[in-house]
């Protein structure tokens, strides 16, 4: 684990061999922005939202940030973590891009993190939620404008304790990276408050049926954790319904469980569903509310996680741009305005990088009503200002291991 001193000296080094370019005549061309997202597989609902985010910001800005033409450049990696580091080379080593958004999933920013500090390019995470990025392996051209994979899962686990006084939970996730990490922040502090997780089922990611994994859940938990990405939510919540637990065992969820952008899909067997999330497209702000109209009219739905993300991402940029006078060329300074963003109004609400390169942000519990005649994460909590560190020291939390499927489970 680097400390501050080394991480100061870490991307000092690296700024020292890359290679900045300054003055008038290297502002002239467009900001090249490398955007790596997931056109196929489990995951490319999320992928299309992505680009769908990014699409709308440049548009509603004629295509520019700080007077300059932006020239988006997509790579599709499949969801797969060598396709994944081989893209971003292109992109980098190829279209020469000024900054990467993305990738999508947590293994892949994983695959690709070494690689991302080796050339020195700034990287602005609009879903990998990996918490080593910020955290251990601390990487100093890395920003994530969404939360850590546990940051929500925390306010979940205590807004269950104490306001749900839920005892018992069985767990069934996504078996990867982003599944265990939530899995994990939830049972550290649920269980720090008095619960018990009975047992954590992990489902491979592009599995199609989840009757297997249904039936074994332990009948007498409080309620059901659900953790998925991409469209397994959607399956899993119609198939939790079709076994006839909806009624039965509350399910609590992860906001990528419950998306907007898959809620589209679904019907009553959603109503009652409670999550956790840095987002939701019923937060009654006039940022949010702009921004929701805007995607009504742009995409017929409402935005989500992913959506959003990209957004936001985008949003990221175009205040680094403006504090680095729109010299991108000048990789160094650009990637310290990065890490020093404070907005105060965004779709999500206010956000603060953290010297770690992660958002304190907002966290809300939402429940799944009808609201205007559509399903929508109405906003039932909000947890202000929330760390990826949860209520815990940042020196204590480091010291333990990070979150993972190997998560020890009470005895």
């Amino acid at each position: 684990m680097l400390n501050r001193r080394q991480f100061a000296l870490g991307i000092a080094a690296v700024a020292g061999a890359s290679t900045a370019i300054k003055g008038a005549s290297a502002q002239t061309g467009p900001i090249r922005v490398g955007f790596l997202t997931v056109n196929s597989g489990a995951l490319a609902a999320g992928g299309r939202q992505l680009e769908e985010g990014i699409k709308l910001f440049l548009k509603q800005r004629d295509n520019k940030i700080g007077g300059r033409p932006v020239e988006l450049i997509i790579a599709d990696t499949a969801g797969q973590p060598a396709n994944t580091r081989t893209k971003a080379q292109e992109l980098i080593e190829r279209n020469n891009v000024h900054v990467i958004i993305g990738p999508l999933a947590a293994f892949e920013a994983l695959a690709i993190n070494d690689y991302i500090q080796q050339v020195g390019i700034p990287t602005i995470s609009d879903s990998a939620a990996a918490e080593d990025l910020t955290q251990r392996k601390l990487n100093p051209w890395f920003v994530r404008a969404v939360s850590s994979s546990a940051q929500p899962a925390h306010a979940l686990a205590d807004y269950a304790a104490k306001t749900l006084k839920y005892k018992k939970i069985a767990i069934v996730a996504d078996d990867f990276a982003f599944g265990h990490e939530i899995s994990a922040g939830f049972q550290r502090v649920f269980e720090e408050n008095g619960g018990k997780v009975l047992q954590k089922l992990w489902s491979p990611l592009n599995v199609a049926d989840y009757g297997s994994y249904i039936t074994q859940i332990d009948r007498s938990a409080d309620a059901v954790l659900a953790n998925f990405a991409g469209a397994n939510g959607l399956r899993f919540i119609k198939q939790y319904n079709e076994y006839g637990l909806s009624g039965t065992i509350p399910l609590l969820g992860h906001m990528t469980t419950i998306d907007e952008g898959i809620l589209k899909n679904m019907g009553d067997e959603a109503k009652g569903v409670v999550s956790t999330g840095w987002y939701s497209a019923a937060i009654d702000t006039p940022a949010n509310k702009d921004f929701v109209a805007a995607c009504g009219a742009e995409y017929k739905a409402d935005p989500g996680y992913y959506t959003l993300g990209a957004y936001l991402s985008g949003m990221f940029l175009e205040e680094a741009v403006k504090k680095v006078n729109g010299n991108v060329e000048d990789k160094t300074a650009l990637m310290k305005a990065l890490r020093n963003l404070d907005l105060k109004d965004t779709p999500a609400g206010p956000i603060k990088i953290d010297e770690y390169g992660n958002p304190t942000m907002n966290i809300y519990i939402r429940k799944v009503e009808t609201v205007e005649g559509r399903l929508m994460n109405k906003v039932i909590h909000t947890y202000p200002a929330v760390s990826q560190f949860w209520n815990y020291d940042p020196k204590v939390f480091l010291q333990s291991p990070v979150y993972a499927r190997e998560w020890a489970v009470k005895g």
